[in-house]
């Protein structure tokens, strides 16, 4: 099962390094990963989407929670937050297809973000499920290239 970790950490130089080798020594994998400063900058909040069951996830937790940069950890994967990713994505644009891929680009509200004769490069933001909808549709147009943020998330106020 996917888990989504949002890890509060002090924004020092090396605590990335430190929370990414606990999950490489442990032998967990991380499926995306994305970091950046709060409003405050001396926090950086850290949003990891990795795989296991309760039991696995429960030691990842444990292990951050003993690293002495992280202020606070929680697995947003049971309770009510928010996420978002970005895409960039290059897509092929023939002359006969360009109305098409402009149409779907359209109806995912996305923005152009380049253009050049042969190709639209596009920025899409979203749920994963939005993303990968989007990605399915333009693929046969030919994608180029695509570069994905990873997942960041943030819990709801109830």
């Amino acid at each position: 099962m996917k888990h989504t970790i949002s890890i509060t950490v002090e924004n020092r130089f090396g605590v990335l390094s430190r929370v990414v080798g606990l999950f490489s020594g442990r032998g967990f994998n991380i499926d995306s990963l994305s970091v950046g400063e709060t409003i405050d900058p001396e926090i950086s909040r850290i949003t990891i989407v990795t795989r296991g069951d309760d039991r696995i996830i429960e030691q990842v937790t444990k292990q951050l929670h003993k690293l002495v940069d992280v202020i606070k950890v929680i697995d947003l994967t049971d309770l009510n937050f928010v996420d978002r990713e970005l895409i960039l994505i290059k897509v092929s644009a023939a002359e006969k297809a360009k109305a098409e891929i402009l149409r779907i680009n359209e109806i995912f509200r996305g923005k152009i973000v380049d253009v050049s004769p042969a190709s639209y490069t596009f920025e899409v933001t979203g749920d994963e499920e939005k993303i990968e909808a989007f990605l399915k549709l333009v693929k046969p147009f030919g994608v180029k290239d695509v570069s994905r943020t990873g997942k960041v998330a943030i819990s709801r106020e109830m």
